[in-house]
């Protein structure tokens, strides 16, 4: 279902349903524990609210994952989970299991509990035993009277299941009592959620969606976008610069770039021209975007439109381009590529640099070794793309840094066509790397630092990181302290 304008706080969606009945599902991993009992009950379904899919090859953002277990799961009892998903990275899950949460205020949304009480069969209430029930009548105590409800959802019963936004969170009712809250987290706005979508063992009889916005800042760039001279692009030097960061980003990723040009883009280094950064974009299918996309470019001068249409399996072409602008247009000794969700702490990671001794061919970023590629899955690859069982050391794509003559190495190969090309572009730098170590000695840095999933403290890079979690590691590092944002 699509929420063209997204929602705001107040919209609603009511879902009528049916639970299927339990069914068997193998679990390998259990025939180890069970004796070879692998055989396991089923009975879930998945609701989600989704943001628009960012890249291709990647499944949209979830903003609220909404997942009940009726026949649960590990814990072998009943669950409702929560949780959120950006760029294929899971948050962490918020599971109700029958047990009240508490009644602090910083655990309650907008008022309301993040878990009800519902009836469990493992606990036993102690004041609902014989002897303080006789006492309680003996001495006269008034008793207060308390409902305890059953799990909301049953096999093969139908439901009716309505999600509000509030102020802050989302609050999940069933058959009209209040189950679960779940607050907002830091990254996901409720104009993003323009998708529903229902998955799993339930028929969906009727959606209805109330108090729906009529408009949506993201199909509006221009809201987006700040047309102020303070965020263009200085000029390219013409002297020889000791940086260059080329940033992957994707045509309708007009706030991503908005936010690193108003964050770590304005580190004083960026500033006095001893680092330059330009955005690599390739083309879209709308027409529409592109004319935007070419304005903005014009506007700011910091965006290289690479002539292609964007697909996946041609990210590896962008690298290439980093590499040419990075030893062509502007004379760096280094060159980094790092994607449009990637918060770089430029003074920190230019005195990793300074700690290699000059002249050195370096590649430096978080480094895997001995990785085996994927055979089956999304993400598989066959044999005939990668016919080696492991692939050579590589640095996660977030956020990596080569030296000059490696980079004049690849675009060497490229013009005479003798470059291997494949189609995961970190991997494909780190065949090129070791293809340059076999002639010319490259010095491997690793670092943690280069985070590949989320951010850690006192990081050099931290990925996956929405416009407002940039804002928010911008004001952090003002306020000199490099404190993630991961709520």
């Amino acid at each position: 279902m699509f929420l063209p304008c997204g929602l705001a706080a107040g919209s609603s969606i009511t879902l009528i349903g049916t639970p299927h009945y339990a069914h068997h599902e193998y679990v390998p991993q259990l025939a180890k524990t069970r004796a070879g009992d692998a055989l396991v009950l089923v009975s879930q379904f998945m609701i989600e609210l989704q943001g628009l899919k960012s890249v291709v090859g990647e499944d949209p953002p979830k903003i609220l994952h909404l997942n009940p277990r009726i026949r649960g799961d590990w814990s072998r009892r009943p669950v409702i989970e929560h949780n959120t998903c950006y760029r294929m990275q899971w948050g962490t899950a918020h599971r109700c299991d029958g047990l009240p949460s508490k009644y602090d205020d910083d655990m309650l949304v907008d008022g309301y509990l993040r878990c009800e009480k519902w009836m469990r069969n493992d606990i036993v209430d102690t004041r609902e035993s014989k002897i303080f029930s006789w006492f309680d009548r003996f001495i006269g105590r008034a008793k207060k009277p308390e409902v305890t409800w059953p799990f909301p959802f049953v096999e093969g019963r139908m439901f009716v299941l309505t999600i509000r936004a509030g102020i802050d969170g989302y609050h999940i009712n069933v058959g009209g009592r209040h189950v679960t809250s779940f607050p907002y987290r830091t990254g996901f706005t409720l104009e993003d959620a323009t998708g529903l979508a229902i998955r799993g063992d339930v028929d969906i009889h009727s959606v209805y969606a109330t108090s729906l916005p009529t408009s949506h800042p993201s199909f509006s760039p221009q809201r987006v976008l700040d047309f102020s001279e303070k965020w263009k692009s200085l000029p390219l030097p013409q002297n020889r610069i000791q940086l260059f960061i080329g940033v992957l980003s994707a045509t309708n990723h007009f706030a991503e770039r908005m936010a690193i040009r108003k964050t770590w883009m304005q580190a004083s280094a960026i500033k006095s021209s001893d680092i330059a950064v330009r955005f690599f974009v390739a083309l879209n299918p709308r027409k529409e975007l592109n004319a935007i996309l070419k304005k903005e470019a014009d506007y700011f001068g910091d965006i290289v439109i690479v002539p292609f249409i964007d697909r996946y399996e041609l990210v590896v072409l962008k690298t290439i381009a980093i590499c040419k602008y990075g030893v062509q247009n502007v004379t760096a000794a280094y060159i980094m590529k790092c994607d449009d969700d990637t918060f770089i702490r430029i003074d920190s990671v230019l005195r990793e640099i300074q700690r290699v001794p000059p002249r050195r061919s370096l590649y430096m970023g978080n480094l895997n070794l001995l990785h085996r590629p994927l055979r089956t899955g999304k993400w598989a690859v066959t044999f005939e793309e990668w016919p080696e069982d492991v692939y050579p050391p590589y640095a996660n794509g977030p956020g990596y840094i080569i030296t000059s003559d490696i980079a004049k190495h690849i675009i060497s190969q490229y013009r005479n066509q003798s470059l291997r090309i494949f189609k995961m572009e970190d991997v494909s730098m780190g065949m090129w790397v070791e293809s340059y170590n076999s002639s010319t000695p490259v010095q491997y840095s690793h670092n943690w630092k280069f985070c590949q999933y989320g951010c850690m403290e006192d990081y050099f890079t931290a990925h996956y990181q929405s416009p407002r979690q940039m804002f928010c590691l911008w004001n952090n590092l003002l306020k000199g302290k490099a404190h993630c944002c991961n709520f």
